[in-house]
């Protein structure tokens, strides 16, 4: 099973992100995804963008996320 995480874009330099989900902060490749801007909400699979989300998906996405982990615990 493949899972991309959406994280929120707070800098850039050329084909390179900083992006952070929950506090988690990862620098990611963005180099397939047309248009990045600080800010936007990319889904991140294996250190690299895949596609961009709008902040309500990726908001409903972290919380299903959230709750599931607070399930297995």
């Amino acid at each position: 099973m493949c899972l991309a995480i959406p994280m929120k874009v707070e800098s850039i330099e050329g084909t390179t992100a900083l992006v952070d989900a929950a506090g988690t902060r990862r620098r990611v490749n963005v180099a397939l995804v047309d248009d990045v801007a600080v800010g936007d909400y990319l889904l991140v699979h294996a250190g690299f963008a895949i596609a961009k989300v709008d902040e309500e998906e990726a908001r409903r996405t972290l919380d299903l996320l959230r709750q599931l982990g607070d399930a297995t615990s």
